[in-house]
C-alpha cells in the first residue's frame, strides 16, 4: 500500500468518526421534544499576526480577544414578550381528560378529575427557589386543562424539593426546564393530557409552556422562556407568563452557563435552580 493511499484511508476513517459523533449529538438534542432547527453558524477564526517595529524594542503582540464560551448565551433579549392570546376564544367550558401513561410516576401523585373546566380567569403561583421567588401567572383562557393540572400538582406538593434539570443557552432556544422530580428529564406524573395549542402561538421572553415528548404527551414538565425562542414551533402548550423580576433571576443563571449534556449549549445549569416549594395564591 502506498503512503498516499494509507493517508487517504486514515482521512476517510476520521471523517466517518466525526460524522457518527455529530449524528449522535443531534439525536441526543431531542430531550423531551423541545427542539430547534439548527442554523449553521460560521465562525471565522482570525490567526493573530504581529510585526515588531524597530530593533531591540519592547513591542509585544496584541492579545487576541477571547472567543465566547460555547456553554453560555452570546446574548439574551431584554424585551419581555407580549402575553399569549388566542385569536379565537375557547368556549366558556372545555372537557379535560387525564389518561394514565405507560411510564410510572416519578413521584406519587393523583391526576386531576376528568370533566368540564372553566376556560377563563388567571391564577397566581409562586415558586420558592434557590435563586429567589419566581412569580407565575397562569391563564385558563389559554389552556384550561393545563392550568387545572398545574394547580393540582402544586396543591399536592409535586414540585416541592425538585430541581430544574435543563437549561439551553443557544440562539433560537433559551429556556429553563423544570417539573421532573427524578431530575433526569424523563420523569413525569404517570399520566398525560392533550395539547392546547393554536397556529398563531408564539414564544418569547417571559412565556411559560409545557415540555412534551410528542403530540398530546403533556405531564408535569414545563419550561420558562427567558430569552430567544425563535426556533420553537407552536407545538408546546403555553399556559401563562412569569414576571420580569423573576426572568432577570434566570438571566443570572443563564449567564453562568451550562454543564453540557446534549451539546455545548444544552445541559444542566451551573448555578442550580432548586424548587423548594410551589404555592398557589388563595
Amino acid at each position: 500500500m502506498s503512503k498516499k493511499t494509507h493517508q487517504q484511508q486514515l482521512a476517510a476513517r476520521k471523517a466517518k468518526r466525526q460524522a457518527e459523533r455529530e449524528s449522535e449529538r443531534r439525536r441526543q438534542r431531542r430531550n423531551l421534544g423541545i427542539t430547534v432547527t439548527a442554523v449553521a453558524a460560521v465562525v471565522v477564526v482570525l490567526v493573530g499576526v504581529f510585526v515588531v517595529f524597530g530593533v531591540g524594542g519592547d513591542d509585544k503582540p496584541a492579545a487576541s480577544a477571547p472567543a465566547p464560551a460555547e456553554n453560555k448565551p452570546a446574548s439574551i433579549p431584554t424585551a419581555m414578550a407580549a402575553a399569549p392570546k388566542r385569536a379565537t376564544p375557547l368556549a366558556s367550558e372545555v372537557n379535560c381528560t387525564y389518561k394514565k401513561s405507560a411510564e410510572p410516576a416519578a413521584k406519587k401523585v393523583d391526576p386531576p378529575a376528568d370533566g368540564k373546566t372553566k376556560a377563563s380567569g388567571t391564577s397566581k403561583v409562586s415558586l420558592n427557589t434557590s435563586i429567589g421567588d419566581l412569580q407565575l401567572t397562569l391563564d385558563s383562557a389559554l389552556a384550561p386543562c393545563t392550568v387545572k393540572n398545574f394547580l393540582s400538582l402544586v396543591g399536592q406538593k409535586y414540585f416541592d424539593n425538585t430541581k430544574c434539570h435543563r437549561l439551553t443557552v443557544g440562539e433560537g432556544l433559551q429556556v429553563l426546564q423544570c417539573g421532573d422530580p427524578s431530575g433526569t428529564g424523563s420523569g413525569g406524573p404517570g399520566y398525560s393530557f392533550a395539547d392546547e395549542v393554536y397556529p398563531t402561538l408564539k414564544y418569547g421572553r417571559g412565556i411559560l409552556a409545557m415540555a412534551n415528548s410528542g403530540a398530546n404527551t403533556n405531564g408535569s414538565q414545563f419550561f420558562i422562556v427567558y430569552g430567544d425562542a425563535s426556533g420553537l414551533t407552536p407545538q408546546y402548550t403555553a399556559f401563562g407568563t412569569i414576571d420580569e423580576p423573576s426572568v432577570k433571576l434566570i438571566d443570572k443563571v443563564a449567564e453562568a452557563g451550562v454543564t453540557p449534556q446534549n451539546g455545548p449549549q444544552d445541559g444542566t445549569p451551573i448555578i442550580p435552580v432548586d424548587i423548594k416549594s410551589a404555592t398557589a395564591a388563595a
